[in-house]
């Protein structure tokens, strides 16, 4: 039975069919497709990280705490003007800011408390507004 097989594995017409054939070789098909599935996994982990990167930044979801000047609040008034609440060294001011300048509107006398939120019920208030 071995023979049989031998013969007819070593017959010129049989090899050159193998040979000639696509699908004779799948080891380098599926390594094409596992290389592509990888860098196509590659890319859209990346995308994802800039992404989520871009959502943070545009929504100001990391508070600042490292610096003497703290923004407390921020609320937008126009498209580039809004009205910022920073506290300097345990002092709050009251700042109009516009795309030209910066005024202070008053020196508080007594500190406004703001709740710190969490960072779901942010992200809850963002998709509420849009």
């Amino acid at each position: 039975m071995l023979s049989v097989m031998s013969e007819a594995l070593s017959a010129p017409e049989v090899s050159s069919t193998l040979t000639n054939n696509p699908l004779a070789h799948p080891s380098e098909v599926s390594n094409a497709a596992t290389l592509a599935n990888m860098v196509g996994g590659l890319i859209a982990v990346l995308a994802l990280i800039f992404l989520l990167a871009y959502i943070v930044k545009r929504l100001k979801l990391v508070p600042s705490n490292g610096g003497v000047i703290k923004t407390i609040a921020v609320t937008p008034i126009g498209q580039r003007e809004k009205v910022v609440l920073v506290e300097v060294n345990g002092q709050q001011y009251l700042l109009g800011v516009t795309s030209q300048q910066i005024n202070i509107i008053d020196k508080l006398a007594t500190s406004v408390d703001v709740p710190i939120s969490s960072f779901a019920s942010r992200l809850k208030q963002a998709k509420e507004q849009q």
